[in-house]
């Protein structure tokens, strides 16, 4: 009996092992993938920074140590081969998932991946491609004739990654609030009766995340005002029913059951109709015999 309860244990942990196994190997292809283009990833990494450094003038990055270069580009190339590896990721994530989950489950989870995927990417998309040129441009503003802006690899691959990283967590704001109110957690009006304080929250956020300017902080907090709203319209759509309005539909399913005569007692109507007209034939029956 102790070996029968172990083994489906040991059977997931070794299952478990060979799909974080090819996972990493996956990324390891990708890694090595990405090495090769090491200078052309950085490049483009790097590109909204050098459109506005040329504008000043100059558009030239350093490295204060010997070894930052190398470890530098060892990180890029490495950030390429998990987003390379993404969908062996995901694969062997759902194939380790998908056979504990009822038929319902993975019809909402597959969905709520993908949808993830989605925001995230669009998020990093309007961080790199919106914010990071205004950003950019407005800091290298403070350079004078005797300040100048020398960033660094490391440091500006440090900044870039966090930056992205946090425009792509924020901007599933509307897939964890819709999923909120489709658990019963939250509700349409409590979401429209904060929207004060969802709105106070996105600044004083966006300022703990961004860097201390005004800029930043107000091209994060405007898109999350307009995602609030987003997930609004998804938690009514997609929400929870409130008790009363699944008790009034049970109620209206219940009174047509009643109303509606079904199949059974259609035929039971008839059945007493012809046992009326057969009642009624035999006196007639009766008459005739004591006659003869």
């Amino acid at each position: 009996m102790q070996t029968e309860t172990k083994s489906p244990f040991t059977e997931h942990l070794g299952e478990l092992r060979d799909r974080l196994v090819r996972s990493f190997i996956a990324v390891g292809v990708g890694f090595a993938g990405a090495y090769a283009f090491k200078e052309k990833l950085f490049q483009v990494l790097t590109a909204p920074l050098v459109t506005a450094m040329e504008a000043s003038g100059d558009a030239k990055m350093i490295f204060t140590g010997l070894p930052e270069a190398f470890f530098t580009y060892l990180k890029v190339s490495l950030l390429a081969g998990i987003v390379v590896a993404t969908p062996v990721l995901f694969y062997e994530f759902w194939m380790f998932v998908s056979p504990g989950l009822y038929r319902k489950e993975k019809k909402y989870l597959l969905p709520v991946v993908m949808l993830s995927i989605f925001f995230f990417a669009l998020g990093s998309s309007f961080g790199y491609f919106i914010v990071f040129p205004y950003g950019f441009q407005f800091f290298l503003g403070f350079a004078t004739d005797t300040i100048q802006a020398m960033p660094s690899m490391k440091e500006y691959l440090s900044f870039a990654s966090k930056m992205l990283l946090a425009f792509g967590f924020v901007f599933e704001l509307p897939l964890v609030l819709t999923f909120m109110a489709r658990m019963g957690l939250v509700t349409v009006p409590f979401l429209k009766k904060n929207r004060k304080y969802a709105l106070l929250l996105f600044f004083v956020g966006s300022a703990l995340i961004t860097p201390p300017d005004v800029i930043t902080q107000v091209m994060m907090a405007l898109p999350l005002m307009i995602l609030y709203e987003i997930s609004i319209i998804g938690a009514r759509v997609f929400g929870k029913k409130p008790l009363a309005d699944e008790e009034q539909t049970d109620e209206e399913a219940k009174n047509n059951t009643d109303t509606d005569p079904g199949p059974d007692t259609a035929y039971h109507a008839s059945d007493a109709a012809s046992d009326k007209e057969k009642d009624a034939k035999e006196p007639d029956t009766k008459d005739k015999d004591t006659t003869a």
